[in-house]
């Protein structure tokens, strides 16, 4: 007889209805042997996972933000009542309204409005005002401490003071270390009035001065600009003459002022400005092999042709890697200069370094190895040197007619003196010149030692005495010359 089949039963556990059947243990389903793989409910397994879904969680949530802790005083709008009827009917006075939020105030501290929005972190302020101060200030002792923002050749161009050629020179000036990369080629073509005071600025902004690149930047045309012609069937005449043919006829002063010393040497500029010329050898055969070939010497063609202002002053802190030497070989190429600056400049000497050696003589004796000693001056008077190299400078810059000589006090008395044939001619080398500067370059204060008092009525005595010798010498001579200096009471 077949066996009866029991029919398949399934269970479902009961969902929980509410958060308080939370509590209650859990209906688990676990499989019967003896009903052939079936389950049944058993509630000695342990509890099951609470099952809450969302509307559950935010009714808790609400219940929960709801208690006396949370709650808050709401305002009441109180309706107004008119004064007659307010005291009719016992009303108190309606409270003030409570005072709005004070705006914060979006200026500085200079009275201009900031930008919108937060401010910016503390450490970008201070890290940016810091760096910028310390450059400005920088700047402004470099250009201060020289004097030099005042001190100007009579005659050199220079931008009206807060004009737009002022700003756009000076804002370039600033940027240098950008614009020098970035318009490496676009700086040349610049107006030739506009390099000179370029190149002012630069050495007033900058604490070295400007370099040898930054003047070739200026001055010479760029080599690999990315317009030149990349022929390369030209002739070899033309390659040959283009050094010819760079010139900046329109530039008429060079302001140096500073960079001397530090980034300039003397020697640079004079290869600068005047390049040596190369040799031309003709191919054709010589007549005669024991006839030497004579070429006819060239006038030196320059880089500024027209160079009448020109500006050396020196550091009055820093006078190191000058030679007197290097300014004379400067000086013999450049005869057209009429203006000259050569304020702080150390006492003319052929070896200043070798002031403190001595050689020994055959004899045993030890004689100075230069023409200046440490005691030339104070005690032996002999400014023979000093002297001798004044007449070179004078003979070479015959046209000059303007000389400025702050700051070197320390030879103002080579200035009228004479050592046998060595002396200043002021009636025939510079017989043009109508105007001298001898000022000391420093004052000093009520709370100043004696030394410096003394020395700085010492300096103003041998100015004047200049002055009565250069006067003596021109009376019905030469032209009428300025002296200016410092008047001591």
């Amino acid at each position: 007889m077949p066996k009866k089949r029991q029919p398949f039963k399934t269970f479902k556990p009961t969902s929980l209805a509410t958060p308080a059947s939370n509590t209650t243990p859990a209906l688990l389903r676990q499989p019967d042997p003896k009903e052939g793989g079936a389950c049944r409910v058993s509630q000695s397994c342990g509890l099951a996972k609470p099952t809450r879904n969302v509307n559950d969680i935010l009714a808790n949530l609400r219940r929960t933000s709801a208690g006396p802790s949370a709650s808050r005083e709401l305002p009441v709008n109180t309706p107004s009542v008119p004064p007659a009827i307010r005291e009719i009917l016992q009303i108190p006075e309606t409270p003030a309204p409570s005072p709005r939020r004070p705006v914060r105030a979006r200026v500085d501290s200079s009275g201009r409005r900031l930008p919108a929005g937060p401010p910016p972190p503390q450490s970008w302020v201070s890290q940016g005002s810091d760096a910028s101060s310390s450059r400005r200030a920088a700047r402004h002792l470099s250009a201060n401490s020289l004097g030099l923002a005042t001190a100007t050749l009579p005659g050199a161009y220079l931008p009206e003071k807060e004009s737009l050629i002022y700003l756009t020179l000076r804002k370039i000036a600033l940027d240098w270390e950008v614009q020098r990369i970035y318009n490496q080629y676009h700086i040349y073509y610049l107006p030739d009035h506009l390099k000179s005071a370029l190149i002012r600025f630069i050495g007033l902004v900058d604490s070295q001065g400007v370099s040898l690149a930054d003047l070739k930047l200026i001055l010479l045309p760029p080599v690999d600009a990315y317009w030149s012609s990349g022929d390369e069937d030209d002739d070899d005449d033309d390659n040959s003459d283009s050094s010819d043919l760079i010139v900046n006829r329109e530039v008429t002063s060079l302001d140096l002022s500073g960079s001397v010393g530090k980034s300039l040497k003397l020697k640079e500029i004079t290869e600068l400005l005047f390049p040596p010329m190369p040799d031309m050898k003709s191919d054709e055969p010589q007549e005669s092999w024991d006839e030497a070939e004579v070429s006819a010497p060239s006038p030196p063609r320059g880089l500024l042709p027209n160079l009448t202002h020109l500006s050396l002053a020196l550091d009055r802190h820093g006078r190191d890697g000058i030679s007197w030497k290097q300014l004379l070989a400067l000086s013999s190429k450049a005869t057209t200069i009429t203006h000259l600056s050569l304020a702080h400049w150390p006492v003319p000497c052929f070896t200043p370094r070798a002031r403190t050696s001595t050689v020994t003589s055959p004899q045993g004796q030890r004689i100075a190895y230069g023409g200046t000693n440490h005691y030339s001056h104070t005690i032996d008077h002999d400014w023979s040197e000093a002297l001798l190299i004044l007449r070179m400078l004078s003979r070479n810059l015959y046209e000059l007619e303007y000389l400025d000589l702050t700051g070197c006090e320390s030879w103002f008395k080579a200035l009228s003196m004479t050592s046998d044939h060595d002396y200043v001619d002021w009636v025939g080398s510079w017989g043009k010149m109508t105007h001298i500067k001898l000022l000391p370059g420093w004052k000093p204060d009520a709370d100043s030692p004696t030394s410096e008092q003394i020395a700085y009525v010492e300096a103003n005595e041998a100015a004047a005495s200049a002055e009565r010798h250069i006067r003596a010498m021109r009376a019905g001579k030469g032209n009428f010359i300025l002296v200016e200096r410092d008047r001591v009471d």
